[in-house]
């Protein structure tokens, strides 16, 4: 029965083209559509509903981790590779679950609108390359376009350390060994440590959540390879600010020093409506100078920002920045951009700035067209 339904459940999501769908006690299952959340009209769910659903799909392991620390996460392969990415939690003494669509195919950089300057930074023979954003911002869709890039281009040993792993490479030109946290191997230090002996040049690191795993993928971009992570935060400078915090207050100049060196690049996104539906990305771009090495080290990170905005050249820009070309090209409304704006005020003034120019621009062309037909009158 229950199979039946999450069966029927996951066929609607992937009909609909939705993003995620809602399982709780209380309400009928809820899908994201375009950002939106949409109730689809089946019956409200009760406790038996939402465990049968949880209990067919998830793996004993994971029942297991839900009793104990009370959530769990893994992917699941449905029909024709469609797979999910699926959070399973307690609340309020009950089940409830949210299913991730993971998309099935590689999406290109250009289908993305990956910033330029990434297309150099990855193929550097090393460094540290961070990918930044809340929770559901695309980050892992990012990355994948990365890997799937070099996957295709470059003959490498690339191994991903992910919880849970949801985009499957194959081997192209790369070789690629894809680990999942508590089923490869135990946690995500662990994983770095042992692909340091596996020959690689290439790591992914699925999420830096801790002080031990920074300071591995620290030292292993450090060491001659390339190290993807990412990290839950808004922007380069806030990114540089939150891995030195995490170490001791002792510790943090020695760390500054290493980022410095390691870094190359952090890329930051988050994901807005695109008019008239569907979703699309806004980035921030900050590429590793001399001069933002220096910042790092000298703990002036507060100054990043000018440099990003001066280091054009580079490829470097502000997500403001990215933000009011999507609001200029027609792809975005005002109010969804300047919600994700970190300058709101200055970003409202520049657009409505633009929009003045815009009107200035119309009328001149209204009195041309007036000159126009007063010209025609002439004749």
């Amino acid at each position: 029965m229950a199979s039946v339904l999450i069966d029927k459940l996951l066929t609607t999501v992937i009909q609909l083209k939705a993003s995620d769908l809602h399982i709780t006690v209380g309400q009928p299952p809820v899908v994201r559509h375009h950002g939106r959340m949409r109730r689809l009209e089946t019956k409200h769910l009760d406790n038996d509903d939402t465990t049968a659903l949880m209990k067919s799909i998830t793996p004993d392991r994971c029942q297991q981790e839900l009793q104990e620390k009370g959530g769990s996460d893994f992917a699941i392969e449905y029909v024709d590779g469609f797979r999910f990415r699926v959070a399973v939690f307690k609340q309020r003494g009950s089940i409830g679950m949210v299913l991730r669509r993971i998309p099935s195919q590689f999406l290109t950089f250009e289908q993305i609108g990956m910033p330029e300057a990434v297309r150099s930074m990855i193929v550097r023979p090393r460094g540290l390359i961070l990918v930044t954003g809340p929770t559901g911002s695309g980050k892992t869709t990012s990355l994948a376009s990365m890997l799937n890039f070099l996957n295709d281009n470059y003959d490498r040993h690339i191994i991903t350390l992910e919880d849970p792993i949801e985009y499957y490479h194959k081997h192209k030109k790369s070789t690629v060994n894809q680990r999942e946290i508590g089923v490869d191997v135990p946690d995500f230090k662990e994983g770095i440590r042992r692909a340091l002996r596996m020959d690689p040049d290439i790591i992914l690191v699925g999420e830096m959540r801790d002080l031990a795993t920074i300071h591995a993928a620290i030292e292993a971009a450090e060491t001659g390879h390339i190290v993807f992570g990412t990290l839950h935060t808004s922007g380069a400078a806030s990114t540089i600010n939150r891995i030195i915090d995490v170490f001791p207050k002792d510790q943090q100049d020695q760390v500054r020093t290493q980022l410095s060196t390691a870094l190359i690049g952090v890329l930051s996104q988050g994901l807005l409506p695109k008019k008239p539906d569907g979703l699309i990305a806004a980035y921030e771009m900050m590429v590793v100078t001399d001069a933002i090495q220096n910042l790092i080290r000298e703990n002036k990170v507060y100054r990043i920002d000018s440099s990003i905005q001066t280091g054009r050249k580079y490829g470097m820009f502000l997500l403001d920045d990215s933000l009011f070309k999507l609001w200029k090209d027609g792809l975005c409304e005002k109010e969804e951009v300047l919600l994700r704006s970190k300058k709101p005020a200055e970003l409202a003034a520049k657009i409505a700035a633009a929009e003045r120019g815009m009107l200035e621009e119309m009328e001149e062309d209204e009195e041309y067209e007036d000159d126009d037909d007063d010209d025609d009158d002439d004749d």
